[in-house]
C-alpha cells in the first residue's frame, strides 16, 4: 500500500534546476534513506513532500488518515519553557481530548436523558482512545525516550532557552518520536548524538512499524535501519533496494555500464563522420555518405556521465611548536555553574587525540576554553611556544548573509578574486555555491566553506568541534585522509568512531571530568 506519491515534479531556484520530472513512492513499512552528495536538493525534497515549498511542476499526494512527524534543522521549541514541557506539547491532542471529555460529562448533568445517553457514548469514544494512546502513562513514555536520547542527563526541567544546538536537537527528536506520526521523515538526526544514544535511535527505528525517510550521511546508521534507497544526483532520483553498501555496489556497476556505451558510442559517431567526410564528395560513394548521414542524425545521443566536484582537502603546515601545546592547570569549565571536576592535563605534539563522552558534558566548552574563546570557572589554561591553531566551529551562525566568496575573502584579503574561487572549487564547491550566501547553502556546502578557510592557514593545531556533521560520504574520506596525512596536533570533537579510529592515537572521555552523574 502506497502512502506517499510524488508524480512528475520539478523544481529549481532561478536559474538552478534541484529536481527535474522526479516520481517516487513511499510504501507502508519502508525505511527509506535519501541520499546524494552535499547541495544535491534532499532537504528541498523534503520540504516539497511537506508543503512547506510548492513545486514548480508535478503533484504530492498522501493517503488518507496519515499523519506526518518532520524533523528539520530549523524547527523551533517554544520559549521559556522547560524541556519536560515541550516534550508534553506533543500530546497536545490528547490534552484537548481529555478537557472535551471532562466537558461532555460536566454538560451531561443538565441534559435529558436521550441526549446523556449519546453524550456518555462520545465520553467513552474518548476514553478508549486516551486508554489506547497511553494517555495515563505519559510521564513515563517521555521518561523513557528523554533518557534514550540523552535528555534525562541534562535535566528534564531545564529552560529550553539555556540549551546548546545539540541538545535542543535532541529535545526536537524526543518530541517527534512521542508523538509517534504515522510517517517519520528525518533530516539528519544523528548529528548531535553520541554513540550510546545513536544505538538507541537504531533499536528504536529498526523496530518501527510504519514508514520513515532518512536522510543521513552517517553510513553506518543507514546500514542498520534503511532497506530501500533513494540516491538523488544531478535532478534525477533513482530507487534501490538494500542497504547503503548495495545501493553503492548496482550504482557503481551502472556507472561503468553508461560510460562503456558512452564511448562506444562516441567511436561510432567517429567512425560514422570520418566516413561522410570522405565520400560525401565521390559521386560513386555519395549514397552510402548520405545513407550514413541520415543514421547518424537518427542516433539517440547519450550524454556524457557528469562528475560531481569532488573536494580535495590538504592542511598547511608551519614550524613545530613546544613539546606541550597546552597545559590545563586546576582547570573547571561551565558558564553560570562548573560542568567539570579540577583537570590537570596537556596536549602534547603530534598527538592526535578524540574527545569523547555523552553529550551535554562539555566538550565543546572545553574547546572553548582551551582557546580562550570562553573564560575558565578556575584555574588556567597555558599555550606553549609557537603554536599556531585552527579551531572549526560545530555550527555556522544562520543568519551569516555573507557569499562564500567573501566569507574567506574577508579572512584572507591579500587573495585574488580567481585565487579564492579556485580553494574554495578545490572544497568541491561549485561557482552558483561561491556567490551563494552562507545561511543559504546547505549544511556540507557551509561546512566546505569554512574547511577552506582553515585550509588556507599555516598551522600546527587543529581544533575540530563535529566537522563530519553535514559532510557527505566522499567529503568525509578526503577529511580523514588529510587528517591522517597532517603531521601536526589534532584535537577533535567527533560522535563517529568510524571517522577518526584509524589516525587518533589517544582517546580522552569528557565523562572522566564531568560532574554529572554518567
Amino acid at each position: 500500500m502506497s502512502v506517499l506519491n510524488v508524480k512528475s515534479v520539478t523544481h529549481g531556484f532561478g536559474a538552478r534546476a534541484i529536481l527535474e520530472n522526479v516520481s517516487f513512492r513511499l510504501l507502508k513499512g519502508e525505511h527509506v534513506a535519501l541520499v546524494g552528495a552535499n547541495g544535491e536538493g534532499k532537504s528541498t525534497f523534503l520540504n516539497i513532500i511537506t508543503g512547506k515549498l510548492m513545486p514548480d511542476e508535478g503533484t504530492v499526494e498522501w493517503s488518507k488518515r496519515v499523519s506526518v512527524g518532520y524533523l528539520d534543522q530549523h524547527t523551533s521549541l517554544k520559549s521559556g519553557t522547560s524541556i519536560r514541557e515541550n516534550l508534553r506539547l506533543a500530546f497536545d491532542i490528547l490534552y484537548n481530548m481529555e478537557q472535551e471529555m471532562l466537558k461532555i460529562y460536566e454538560n451531561a448533568a443538565e441534559a435529558t436523558e436521550e441526549e446523556a445517553n449519546s453524550m456518555m457514548e462520545d465520553a467513552a469514544d474518548i476514553q478508549t482512545i486516551l486508554d489506547s494512546s497511553g494517555f495515563y502513562i505519559i510521564d513515563t513514555k517521555i521518561e523513557e525516550i528523554a533518557n534514550g536520547l540523552g535528555l534525562g542527563e541534562i535535566g528534564l526541567e531545564k529552560k529550553v532557552d539555556e540549551l546548546s544546538g545539540g541538545q535542543r536537537a535532541k529535545v526536537l527528536l524526543t518530541k517527534l518520536l512521542l508523538q509517534n506520526p504515522t510517517i517519520l521523515l528525518l533530516d539528519e538526526p544523528t548529528n548531535y548524538l553520541d554513540d550510546n544514544h545513536i544505538k538507541w535511535l537504531t533499536a528504536y527505528l529498526q523496530n518501527y512499524e510504519n514508514s520513515f525517510i532518512l536522510i543521513s550521511h552517517d553510513i553506518p546508521f543507514i546500514n542498520d535501519v534503511c532497506n530501500i534507497i533513494y540516491h538523488l544526483e544531478n535532478c534525477v532520483l533513482t530507487r534501490y533496494v538494500g542497504n547503503y553498501e548495495e545501493f553503492r555496489r548496482i550504482y557503481e556497476l551502472n556507472r561503468q555500464r553508461e560510460e562503456r556505451e558512452y564511448e562506444k558510442q562516441q567511436k561510432e559517431i567517429e567512425r560514422l563522420e570520418d566516413f561522410i567526410a570522405r565520400n560525401k564528395a565521390r559521386v560513386a560513394t555519395r549514397g552510402m555518405a548520405n545513407s550514413r548521414m541520415k543514421h547518424l542524425e537518427k542516433m539517440d545521443i547519450l550524454e556524457k556521465p557528469r562528475d560531481k566536484p569532488k573536494p580535495s582537502f590538504k592542511f598547511k603546515e608551519t614550524k613545530a611548536p613546544s613539546r606541550f601545546l597546552v597545559e590545563a592547570k586546576d582547570l573547571i569549565i561551565g558558564y553560570d555553574h562548573p560542568l567539570t571536576n579540577l583537570m590537570n592535563f596537556q596536549i602534547e605534539r603530534n598527538k592526535k587525540i578524540a574527545l569523547t563522552g555523552v553529550n551535554g558534558l562539555g566538550k565543546s566548552t572545553l574547546l572553548k576554553t582551551i582557546l580562550g574563546i570562553i573564560p575558565p570557572v578556575s584555574g588556567e589554561v597555558i599555550f606553549g611556544e609557537n603554536v599556531v591553531y585552527g579551531y572549526f566551529e560545530q555550527e555556522d551562525s544562520r543568519n551569516n548573509a555573507n557569499t562564500a566568496i567573501d566569507e574567506v575573502w574577508n579572512e584572507y584579503p591579500s587573495m585574488t578574486n580567481h585565487e579564492v574561487r579556485l580553494e574554495l572549487a578545490r572544497c568541491g564547491l561549485t561557482s552558483e555555491n561561491i556567490t551563494s550566501m552562507m545561511k543559504v547553502l546547505s549544511g556540507g556546502e557551509n561546512a566546505k566553506v569554512r574547511l577552506c578557510k582553515i585550509l588556507l592557514k599555516e598551522l600546527n593545531f587543529l581544533v575540530l568541534d563535529e566537522p563530519t556533521n553535514h559532510l557527505d560520504p566522499e567529503a568525509k574520506d578526503e577529511l580523514k585522509k588529510a587528517l591522517a596525512e597532517f603531521k601536526g596536533t589534532i584535537l577533535l570533537v567527533s560522535h563517529e568512531p568510524y571517522f577518526y579510529d584509524s589516525f587518533i592515537t589517544d582517546v580522552w572521555n569528557i565523562e572522566n571530568f564531568t560532574t554529572k552523574i554518567v
